[in-house]
């Protein structure tokens, strides 16, 4: 193929192109609605580019296997683990991180209700969470505390605060605001997990 740039199907059902030699592909990433050309090796995750070569920091390397949901982040509207997924997989496909939710000064609603319900401590486990809840309220408008379990059962927080996160949860699916409905203090261990 001499020098020429040759294409390559990404699993995502867009193109990559691999220079000969370099070791590296370019991808065509949309990442917050920004379209972006990254030249990546095709072993990096999209955790990795999206913190190393992006700067966004809030999808978090936690157990780097799939199991903890920190690095939970939108895939063509999906919640999806970004340690599990290859950057040029994702070519030409919309990904959506916690920093592109809401604006500077404007929460988004799921961001919103976690602040009046509480529903974190140390804070590395809710993007992740923020994420996974925005993606099941965009399935499901309506869960009830059950659905919100299961659906954030992926999602692992050291710190305890799961039933501020399903109460935060379901404020947000009803558009409770700040001092309705359940809540009121700081979550702490011992209040159950998700599968409760």
């Amino acid at each position: 193929m001499g020098d020429a740039l040759r294409e390559v199907a990404g699993a995502g059902g867009g193109a990559v192109a691999l220079a000969k030699g370099a070791g590296r592909v370019r991808a065509e990433l949309r990442v917050n609605g920004i379209a972006r050309e990254l030249w990546v090796e095709p072993r990096r995750t999209l955790l990795d580019v999206l913190r190393s070569d992006l700067g966004l920091t809030g999808a978090k390397p936690g157990c780097e296997h799939g199991e903890c949901g920190a690095c939970t982040v939108h895939l063509a509207g999906r919640a999806v683990y970004a340690c599990l997924l290859l950057a040029v997989a994702c070519a030409d496909r919309e990904v959506t991180t916690i920093e592109g939710l809401g604006r500077p000064g404007a929460l988004d609603s799921v961001q919103q209700a976690f602040v009046e319900h509480d529903a974190l401590q140390c804070g590395f486990c809710t993007p992740g969470q923020i994420m996974a809840a925005k993606a099941l309220l965009a399935e499901n408008p309506s869960p009830d505390a059950r659905e919100i379990r299961e659906a954030l059962a992926g999602n692992l927080c050291r710190c305890g605060a799961y039933q501020r996160i399903v109460e935060a949860t379901l404020a947000a699916a009803r558009g409770v605001g700040a001092g309705e409905g359940a809540g009121g203090g700081r979550a702490g261990g011992g209040e159950g997990d998700l599968r409760a």
